[in-house]
């Protein structure tokens, strides 16, 4: 009769003896630690995971003139109030100065600006974009994505280039909306009449 696997295995091993247990070896497998390139691959993975929140586009932009003018306003706002914008009647609360800015640096720091200055209730701005003769690859860049960013966010109701005591067409005043604070400050104001 022929044996089994099982009763082979058992043949062959009758004369073998365990180890004593202070005779066992534990093997542990040595953690190397994470190269340079391997944290920095670490770190710019989540930055990637962390949300952005700023919606200004990085796409194409029509390319303006460096002398042209910036021009904008929402539905909704009233042809006076453009005006006084337009000739600088308004006191200008903050100024943002974009020259000499990377196009990243400019997107995020236009963005985190305007953002800051509305939800502190100030309302007109005066932005520093330059003309951008001298810009490569092509003139007017910043000025040109200035105009595109602008547009694209909700909180700003008009702008316009300013006056040339402020900077002519290298600068541009901008209105933005209230904050939901000095909303409901003018609700209860007219409330009360």
């Amino acid at each position: 009769m022929a044996m089994t696997d099982e009763e082979l295995f058992m043949a062959s091993m009758g004369d073998v003896t365990p180890l004593a247990k202070d005779n066992q070896i534990e093997l542990q497998k040595k953690k190397n630690s994470p190269t340079l390139s391997q944290l920095e691959k670490r770190k710019a993975a989540e930055q990637e995971l962390e949300f952005d929140a700023n919606y200004l586009s990085t796409e194409y932009v029509d390319l303006l003139d460096p002398h042209d003018l910036l021009s904008f306003k929402k539905s909704g706002v009233q042809h006076g109030v453009f005006k006084n914008l337009r000739l600088g009647k308004y006191q200008i609360d903050a100024t943002l100065d974009l020259h000499g800015k990377t196009f990243r640096e400019a997107r995020k720091t236009l963005f985190d600006f305007i953002t800051d200055c509305q939800q502190r209730s100030i309302r007109v701005l005066l932005i520093r974009h330059g003309i951008g003769l001298n810009s490569k690859p092509h003139p007017a860049i910043l000025k040109s994505y200035t105009n595109k960013w602008l547009q694209e966010m909700p909180i700003v109701l008009a702008f316009h280039s300013a006056l040339k005591c402020h900077g002519g067409s290298g600068s541009t005043y901008v209105l933005l909306t209230k904050s939901d604070e000095k909303k409901l400050e003018n609700r209860e104001q007219h409330a009360k009449r």
